[in-house]
């Protein structure tokens, strides 16, 4: 279907966010034509103050308006437990449950040869240099359940060994109200390897 030069511009212009297909897209651009004029604004604004005032904190290099980040400076945080994470997405999912007391490192990414990714690519040199000038008592990997994932909690758990730091790996296996018939081979193996005393 032709659409009009700036409603084809828009829906071009959604499409580029990720799970946005055509369909979807044309559908936010007619919401978005008949939303009124002060909510488009106030949309518009968001964005550009979201991509204006955003950053990454110097110390764990999670998304961030201040510098250091609010956990990073918090003195109720244990600052010699640090999570390491593959994204600032993965941050806010383990604040949400509100268990964690430790700081965070952000990768931005995980290693992956086949698209190129080596190590000098994603956050871990920062990670062993903040290692060396503060005391870390243990590190979580809380890398994906993914081969790059579990490639990458490896390599950084091997670099770590001399060091003499704990290393530690999150659980992976069944989620709660998950059924067996349904999980796939790698989860049931996970979830069997990382069995607990009941």
């Amino acid at each position: 279907m032709q659409y009009i030069k700036p409603l084809a511009k828009l829906i071009e212009q959604l499409r580029v966010l990720p799970g946005i297909g055509p369909k979807t897209a044309t559908r936010l651009a007619y919401h978005i034509l008949d939303m009124d004029m002060d909510k488009v604004q106030a949309l518009v604004h968001a964005i550009v103050d979201a991509k204006e005032q955003i950053g990454f904190c110097n110390t764990c290099f999670n998304l961030s308006d201040t510098n250091p980040c609010s956990i990073c400076s918090s003195a109720h945080r244990q600052a010699d437990v640090i999570c390491v994470v593959e994204q600032p997405r993965d941050v806010a999912a383990l604040e949400r449950m509100h268990e964690y007391n430790g700081v965070y490192h952000v990768l931005h990414g995980v290693l992956s040869p086949l698209a190129g990714v080596g190590p000098d690519d994603i956050k871990i040199r920062e990670l062993l240099l903040r290692i060396q000038q503060n005391p870390i008592k243990e590190i979580i990997m809380a890398t994906n359940s993914t081969i790059e994932g579990e490639a990458t909690a490896m390599y950084i758990a091997n670099l770590l060994k001399p060091v003499g730091i704990k290393v530690t790996r999150i659980a992976h296996g069944l989620p709660m109200g998950g059924d067996l018939e349904y999980a796939d081979e790698i989860t049931l193996a996970k979830a069997l390897a990382n069995r607990q005393q009941i």
